[in-house]
């Protein structure tokens, strides 16, 4: 567990692993948020630390992490013990808030109060959701894509109307109905723009032979509640240069900021 201290009064627990990812690049994300000590961890040994009694000590986590997906058997889903699924919720319950980031949106597929958590969920295989049945989802790398912010909120305060990046992006189930919209995408959300989940993990990269999927939701960041916890998730920063725009940074330090607030 990595602490970079900036001498400041708030605390900021990140998570990562579970899929590959840059740490230098992830590191330097929070490089300006100089008003956080920043505490780092990794799954597995993260699952310690996501419940009240630990949790309690920081001011917000943020979640780059995708646990409960077994890689070594084709995506297979894991179910999560069952004291973490409770000590997970106690934590939100008492207010903690959360940022979940890109790929955190396919953790613990096998645990459905997870995806209404964070507000939908990627599919490495098919799988039910909310009683309705879909396919894996799809995955497109370095789109270089328009965002549009939606302004009135505080997560897209100081933000222009509008930013290209480029990026991974997702075709995937969202519960558009239950967020909050705060930024969305110019790309088209078709099966025919993205590539098939279940192909990658068996081998077929770049694949989206005999694979169909629903068109999906253009929304790429959104805000929630869940218990008394503020919750955001952002589906940019798949790479070193997504990371780095300047943008993008700014909303996931708004982010930050706005989940912390009042503790």
């Amino acid at each position: 567990m990595d602490v970079i201290q900036h001498g400041a009064p708030h605390r900021l627990l990140t998570v990562a692993r579970g899929h590959p990812y840059e740490r230098d690049a992830f590191a330097a994300l929070f490089t300006d948020l100089a008003e956080f000590d920043v505490c780092h961890v990794e799954q597995p040994v993260a699952q310690r630390l996501l419940n009240t009694r630990t949790a309690q000590e920081f001011d917000a986590v943020v979640f780059y992490d995708m646990p409960g997906v077994d890689f070594a058997d084709a995506a297979a889903p894991v179910v999560p013990p069952a004291a973490f699924r409770e000590d997970f919720c106690a934590m939100l319950d008492a207010g903690i808030g959360a940022v979940f980031m890109h790929h955190a949106l396919a953790a613990w597929p096998a645990w459905e109060t997870y995806a209404e958590i964070v507000g939908g969920r990627f599919h490495y295989r098919p799988a039910s959701l909310r009683g309705t049945a879909y396919p894996d989802s799809g995955y497109r790398h370095k789109i270089t894509h328009q965002v549009s912010v939606i302004p009135g909120h505080p997560v897209t305060e100081g933000l222009p109307a509008s930013f290209e990046m480029t990026d991974e992006l997702y075709l995937c189930p969202v519960f558009e109905e239950d967020v909050t919209p705060i930024a969305r995408s110019d790309y088209v959300f078709e099966d025919g723009n993205f590539y098939s989940a279940a192909k990658a993990v068996a081998g077929e990269m770049h694949s989206r032979e005999g694979w169909s999927h629903p068109p999906g939701s253009n929304l790429v960041g959104w805000a929630k509640h869940w218990g008394n916890s503020p919750i955001v998730y952002l589906q940019g920063g798949d790479d070193a240069d997504a990371m780095g725009n300047e943008n993008f940074r700014r909303l996931l330090h708004n982010a930050v900021r706005w989940v912390s607030g009042g503790r």
